[in-house]
């Protein structure tokens, strides 16, 4: 399977899990609008995902598919098992001893992640008391990260790529069927959480029980192997534990700041993790397993192949789509969330900082690409220290923009930050010989941008045009929106195919094996 198709395979069903997350998100800005309880929420379901991200999808997923696809790649499918078996002990176990000790200590725990909330006792205990119930998702969908990981190195993109549909639905059910019974909508969805982690890890058992992987419960036992990935895991740990506390950062300061902040910000970037979830997660995903494998059989050719597409292929599908969210933040905005508790002071707040985190999004899907650069070559350190040299600028700037800007102050550390983290990535990549632009890569990016821009300003001026009916009823808004959308596709691929950007022959390659 060719990168193209990998990522096409993983990015289709994102693209899936997207469409069902943003109904799930309409419905939630419904019940719960931008105050107090969205908030409370939005913390509960952000603190289990913060140490997923550690433990799951940053050290454990980033330090084992290397192992894994290279003991595959030159030992064959038993050892690979093998191996697997003892990661997914060694990580089980780990989460059951955090999950018990954060339980306990989970009012201490909450002052450190949303201190602001202390001034509001209310506020605080039922943060305190939805996290209790959201938490214990860690344990299944950290062990979802780990057999997609297995699945991933077998070629098999689709049914981890899925999984995340069953959360959206998990929640959108929360909503529309437990809400009303529920003491507030806010436990309904904590529950929501902490079911859909059980029906995400029952769905990834049975895909690796067809592949011959059979979890099961067992004491770790901690091999060769295993002691590489924990000293790989490690630093690995670190850097995500510092991308983790930028996360951290930016909700303590949202905590001090007025009711509604961290919603404005939390909607935002739900819109803004759409291409970067379809693209960059795609991206990332379908590569780091590949060049493992072209790494140990020792084709250069091959690597840099891949490493090249990967970053075009994320510029060709992020610039565009950067260029479009900047122009209709506001009409995409009212269009999704307008409705409900949900009203046009919300409205415009989420508009101004999803503005921001657009243009923050082609760097967020470099990193994915990047990254497996230097994980598929057992380098964790390296990405350490530039996550360290990205979250020095990322707090700085947070706390010299949040009193002028407020939210939005938050968005634009965010993205100078992820741009200062792409660059230094790609620069280190390009002087140890890693990443060297070939001529379709250097040929195709500046007519991408061009076609990106080219776009974006027809939408500017086709938009006072529509100013009517993306003002008027909630059909007429959203059918408005869909002309613009629809316009802006249709534009940048005449551009894109007039300027040699992107070629029909990419959509062919879809086909072939």
């Amino acid at each position: 399977m060719t990168l193209l198709r990998s990522i096409a395979t993983v990015g289709s069903m994102t693209m899936v899990s997207r469409v069902f997350g943003f109904v799930r998100d309409i419905l939630i800005a419904a019940v719960l609008g931008a105050g107090m309880l969205a908030d409370v929420f939005f913390v509960a379901f952000k603190f289990p995902n913060l140490f997923r991200r550690l433990f799951a999808e940053g050290a454990f997923t980033m330090a084992f598919v290397p192992i894994f696809a290279g003991i595959l790649e030159e030992q064959g499918d038993a050892e690979a098992r093998k191996f697997a078996d003892q990661a997914l002990a060694a990580l089980l176990w780990t989460l059951f001893v955090l999950v018990i000790v954060l339980e306990l200590a989970m009012p201490w725990a909450m002052a450190v992640f949303a201190p602001g909330f202390l001034a509001e006792p209310e506020k605080f205990d039922l943060a305190v008391a939805l996290t209790r119930i959201t938490f214990p998702y860690i344990i299944f969908i950290s062990l979802v990260s780990l057999m997609a990981g297995v699945l991933n190195s077998f070629g098999k993109f689709a049914a981890a790529a899925a999984s995340p549909i069953l959360l959206n639905i998990c929640l959108i059910g929360a909503v529309l069927i437990f809400a009303p019974l529920a003491k507030t909508p806010a436990h309904a969805l904590a529950w929501g959480v902490f079911v859909a982690g059980i029906v995400q890890f029952g769905w990834l058992v049975i895909h690796c029980r067809r592949v011959g992987f059979r979890p099961r419960l067992r004491m770790p036992i901690f091999s060769d192997n295993v002691h590489l990935l924990v000293s790989r895991a490690l630093p690995v740990a670190l850097g995500a534990g510092i991308y983790q506390i930028n996360l951290l950062i930016d909700t303590i300061i949202a905590s001090f700041l007025p009711a509604g902040s961290i919603s404005y910000l939390f909607f935002a970037d739900r819109v803004n993790q759409l291409p970067l979830g379809v693209v960059g997660v795609a991206v990332g995903t379908a590569l780091l397993p590949m060049l493992s494998r072209q790494i140990r059989a020792g084709d250069d050719g091959a690597v840099q192949h891949s490493q090249n597409r990967a970053v075009e292929f994320s510029l060709l599908l992020t610039l565009p789509a950067a260029c479009a969210l900047f122009v209709i933040a506001d009409p995409l905005v009212r269009v999704l969330f307008e409705r409900g508790a949900f009203g046009e002071p919300q409205a415009m707040a989420t508009a101004a900082a999803l503005s921001v985190f657009a243009l923050g999004l082609p760097a967020y899907v470099l990193v994915k690409a990047l990254a497996p650069g230097f994980f598929a070559r057992g380098d964790t350190a390296s990405p350490v220290k530039i996550a360290v040299a990205a979250m020095i600028v990322n707090v700085a700037l947070s706390l010299i923009l949040m009193g002028p800007f407020l939210h939005v102050g938050i968005a634009m550390a965010t993205a100078a930050s992820s741009w200062l983290n792409a660059g230094l990535m790609a620069y280190v990549l390009y002087r140890r010989g890693h990443l060297v632009p070939d001529g379709r890569l250097k040929f195709r990016l500046p007519r991408t941008a061009l076609a990106s821009i080219g776009m974006a300003a027809g939408l500017y001026v086709a938009m006072p045009g529509l100013a009517s009916r993306l003002a008027g009823a909630e059909f007429e808004r959203g059918l408005a929106l869909l002309i613009l959308i629809a316009g802006g596709l249709a534009g940048f691929a005449i551009l894109a195919q007039i300027s040699g950007a992107a070629r029909l022959d990419d959509i062919k390659s879809l086909r072939r094996p």
